[in-house]
């Protein structure tokens, strides 16, 4: 399947993927990084509404900040 991709870039992802090693470590991604990104649209960031690299990249760290504040908040009361 992998000769298919016309693509030597994505040929060499998806052997990579498919090795035993690069589903362990797609698996846990999909369990960590993942859902952050679900979060963060979940409130209200489903594209930038500024231009320019300097604004994206504010808003951005704006929007990881509320992500994270929100999780101090709920995990925070569960250590104390």
């Amino acid at each position: 399947m992998a000769s298919k991709l016309p693509n030597p870039h994505c040929r060499a992802m998806r052997e990579k993927i498919d090795s035993d090693k690069g589903r362990a470590i797609y698996a846990q991604r999909m369990g960590l990084i993942e859902p952050v990104f679900g979060h963060i649209q979940q409130r209200g960031l489903r594209r930038f509404t500024l231009r320019g690299q300097t604004k994206v990249d504010t808003q951005w760290k704006l929007f990881c900040i509320v992500h994270n504040v929100a999780k101090l908040q709920v995990y925070g009361k569960m250590a104390a």
